[in-house]
């Protein structure tokens, strides 16, 4: 790992927490900071932030809501593209690296196959192409980087697809879940555990892009299944039914990719990591999540 220790921004988002935590049972050197002690937007507060003499940034800040960030551009492309920018010119001027968080929204899932990092980039949404102009500032300014694209993330903490549809299981007796939309969840303790690797091997020869993301395909709705069959295991509660539909049958303000398939092979292959079982995650983030709350009412 690089002189200088670590810091974190985006301290308080799904996988923020979870680099915390891990960095915490590991002992290791952790500055965590959120988004009202460094706004990476504000290109001075970065600058002096750096100032203090890191030699790894890892940028989990981001602007996630995919959907509102097409009526709120301006916001979104401030943090996913101008902080990105940012970041990587403070990093370069105080000599540190910086391992850049970035999505499988960057392509446009018509590709048929597992993506690659050289495949062609082609975002459908603000989000998309607000995080790819950030990829593109950080190789820009700064070559001491790792950019990692991962895809459908979830984890005990933030908002995410699991923690919606334990909710919504709760609340109604059937889902509509789009089906003809595929991916690869991953979840936030393996790609904690991805970000602590790359940290720890940061050199000339490993800087670049990766794809780091759960090594199963599967759609939104099999992902559903997945959620409620491990609830009903654990608690003995039925989910409710599930009715699969079509992308057009539940219109969103952003355009989503079909398939956003990552292949992770490099990833796994430069920094010694194995593939991420999501299903195993799954089942570890539902105990967390449930298991607690079912003793609690005993």
């Amino acid at each position: 790992m690089a002189a200088g220790g670590l810091l974190l921004l985006g301290a308080e988002g799904q996988l923020g927490q979870e680099i915390r935590r891990l960095a915490g049972s590991r002992d290791l050197a952790l500055t965590a900071l959120n988004r009202k002690q460094l706004d990476i937007t504000d290109a001075g507060a970065v600058k002096q932030a750096l100032e203090r003499g890191y030699g790894t940034v890892i940028n989990a800040a981001a602007y996630t809501a995919v959907d509102k960030a097409e009526s709120d551009e301006a916001l979104a492309m401030a943090v996913n593209r101008d902080g990105a920018a940012h970041l990587a010119q403070a990093c370069r001027d105080g000599g540190a690296a910086l391992i850049q968080l970035s999505t499988d929204y960057v392509f446009d899932g018509l590709k048929g196959a597992g993506y690659r990092e050289g495949d062609p980039v082609r975002p459908l949404s603000v989000y998309g192409r607000g995080k790819l102009a950030g990829e593109e500032a950080v190789r820009a300014a700064l070559p001491a980087h790792v950019i990692l694209r991962t895809s459908w993330v979830f984890g005990a903490w933030g908002t995410n697809f699991v923690k919606t549809m334990l909710r919504l299981g709760g609340e109604r007796e059937e889902l509509s879940i789009v089906a003809d939309q595929f991916g690869c969840p991953t979840p936030t303790a393996a790609l904690a555990d991805a970000v602590l690797a790359v940290a720890e091997r940061l050199a000339p020869e490993t800087y670049g892009s990766y794809h780091c993301a759960g090594a199963e395909r599967t759609s939104w709705y099999d992902f559903a299944r997945a959620i409620f069959a491990g609830q009903e295991e654990l608690t003995g509660r039925k989910g409710p039914k599930l009715r699969p539909i079509a992308t057009v049958d539940y219109p969103t303000a952003a355009r989503r990719p079909p398939d956003s398939t990552l292949d992770s092979g490099l990833f796994q292959a430069t920094f010694g990591q194995g593939p991420i079982d999501w299903r195993r995650g799954l089942s570890t983030v539902l105990q967390e999540l449930l298991v607690p709350q079912e003793k609690g009412q005993g």
